[in-house]
């Protein structure tokens, strides 16, 4: 398929690796170092998160409740703010973003209950769901075109790997010293990133802010692009498809991990950070599966990895065995994921990027949120085993839906973006509602 972006007019130098394009594009490794730092914390701070509502509640309903508030905001913004990613600047909403969630995360330490958690978690989710599609957003502006394909996997690398290393010394630091550390010090991360952010040149993460149709067509145009465009129509399917097998997952891994297993607290940071590891094996290898099997190929086979990793688990005698088939979850995940921002970002427009991953985004949350509310329902009455055995054929029939309809994104027409018309007192009106 033809790319859809605005072709970079810099030559990459001739070297393309992944740290040769750290070292060549400053604004690309502040963008880099950004998501590595603040990521850390995240990671860290979501094993707190997850054992301190659990303890306080016993409950996968409150761990469902937990994660839901974490995500629902982000469908909510998709579906209703998804246009403000491309008609503001993207530098000041991922910067506000990292302020907002500093907040939250310095209040947690103070809470009394789960549902002040839960409400502070919200919160959080709000901030996360304008950031995500705008850092996704800006990346083809940070580097030349054909970079594009490692700088995706060299940011996946960077949430991924912190996935690991901040899930295991979560598990390793709650057990230690209690949750309240682990919210300090995300709490500081994101004062990091937002400094990190606020030296990258604002041309570089956006390349005008876009005009506007009036807000209820700018939505129209979020929605169009993502059914008439083959990559995100690839994505829009298969990978909601996977976010059934996802809710499984996250829902019954704490009672998996802390009752089944009878592991504790450092057997599920342990399962979070194996998965992690994975997620950073897949993200780092995606770059180069793809140049060699084809993008096709390499989606199909990511999301099959998954399924084999989620089914293995299912039957795992201990915590060490479900671990070492989590790493296989994980690379799945981490070369999908790979897979999916490079369909989104060469299937769009700079001007309706921004909101076609908020729409994508959008889609995929209501389909975790609805998964998770059925799994945090299910896994208290038949066994977090049975959910992930359901998990796991889930995601074999996203593998199926994958690749079949990746194959024909090469194949298929490039869509042209909506013509954007002046911003008008009418348009601006609209906007404002």
């Amino acid at each position: 398929m033809l790319p859809l972006v605005a072709m970079d007019s810099r030559r990459p130098s001739e070297s393309t690796s992944r740290r040769s394009l750290l070292g060549r594009e400053p604004s690309f490794r502040r963008l880099f170092l950004a998501v590595l730092g603040s990521g850390a914390g995240t990671w860290l701070a979501l094993v707190a998160l997850e054992i301190d509502v659990f303890e306080r509640t016993h409950s996968s309903a409150w761990i469902a409740a937990l994660l839901i508030a974490d995500l629902l905001p982000s469908f909510a913004i998709g579906i209703l703010a998804g246009p403000l990613i491309d008609r503001l600047p993207r530098r000041s909403l991922m910067i506000g973003a990292d302020l907002v969630r500093f907040g939250a995360f310095a209040a947690l330490p103070f809470t009394t209950n789960a549902a002040q958690i839960v409400a502070l978690a919200g919160v959080v989710g709000v901030a996360t769901g304008v950031f995500r599609p705008a850092i996704y957003a800006a990346i083809p502006n940070s580097v030349p075109d054909a970079d594009l394909a490692s700088a995706n996997s060299l940011v996946q690398l960077a949430d991924n790997i912190t996935w690991a290393l901040g899930s295991l010394a979560g598990g390793a630091l709650a057990a230690g010293v209690g949750v309240d550390a682990a919210y300090w010090i995300n709490s500081a991360t994101f004062l990091l990133s937002a400094v990190l952010l606020a030296g990258i040149p604002a041309k570089l993460l956006q390349a005008a802010t876009a005009p506007s149709r009036g807000h209820w067509q700018d939505l129209k145009d979020g929605f169009g692009i993502s059914v008439r465009s083959r990559g995100l129509l690839t994505v829009l399917v298969a990978w909601n498809v996977a976010m059934f097998a996802t809710a499984a997952v996250n829902v019954a891994e704490p009672s998996l991990a802390l009752h089944t297993f009878s592991a504790g607290r450092f057997g599920l940071g342990l399962m979070m950070g194996c998965a992690g590891l994975g997620l950073a094996v897949g993200a780092y290898l995606a770059g180069s599966w793809i140049e060699r099997r084809g993008l096709a190929n390499v989606y199909g086979a990511s999301l099959g990895l998954m399924a084999v990793g989620i089914g293995a688990g299912a039957v795992s005698p201990n915590v060490w065995v479900a671990a070492a088939c989590v790493v296989v979850l994980g690379c799945g995940n981490g070369s999908a994921v790979v897979c999916n921002a490079l369909l989104v970002q060469r299937g769009a427009p700079d001007e309706l990027r921004g909101r076609a991953f908020a729409v994508l985004m959008s889609s995929n949350v209501a389909l975790l949120v609805l998964g998770m509310v059925v799994a945090g329902q299910v896994t208290d009455t038949v066994g977090p085993r049975w959910v992930w055995a359901v998990a796991a054929v889930a995601a074999a029939a996203a593998a199926v839906v994958g690749f079949l309809l990746a194959r024909r994104v090469g194949r298929a027409a490039p869509v042209a973006p909506a013509e954007p018309l002046p911003v008008t007192a009418h348009a601006a009106e609209h906007a404002q509602h």
